[in-house]
């Protein structure tokens, strides 16, 4: 995680339990599964800032792609665990923590690095009120 995002204070929790569909033989989560916590994570954040992802989309016709990414493994997450996954970043860089929730041991941490787009996949400017929101509440 860069030094300005690790410093940061988490923004959002979000509590999710391990499903057994997520794991593999030995109970232990596959790894790709942390990139769709991480997903979760960013659009519960971004809820949390009062904002809609699906609006954006619709009425702003942008989006925010995925242009990087990264995860460090710490310890594995089990079938049943409930885990927090935070969630913090800037308009364009969002971190991450996998947090077992009964000990608070971190299981994983990782980043996405995101692009605002327009519907042709081309890069635009964020919409205003979601740089303004994003702006009081996120890494510049």
């Amino acid at each position: 995680m860069t030094k300005d995002v690790a410093e940061k204070p988490w923004v959002n929790e979000t509590r999710l339990r391990v499903r057994y569909a997520e794991t593999d033989q030995m109970g232990v989560v596959y790894h790709a599964n942390y990139l769709v916590w991480f997903e979760v994570g960013r659009v519960e954040f971004i809820r949390q800032l009062g904002l809609d992802y699906k609006s954006m989309e619709r009425e702003e016709g942008c989006g925010i792609a995925v242009i990087d990414v990264s995860a460090r493994y710490r310890l594995p997450a089990r079938y049943d665990e409930t885990r927090l996954i935070a969630a913090r970043g800037a308009v364009i860089r969002f971190g991450y923590r996998i947090v077992r929730a009964a000990d608070d041991v971190l299981l994983c941490e990782g980043e996405t690095v995101h692009v605002v787009v327009g519907s042709d996949m081309k890069k635009r400017s964020l919409p205003q009120k979601y740089a303004e929101r994003f702006a009081a509440h996120l890494i510049s």
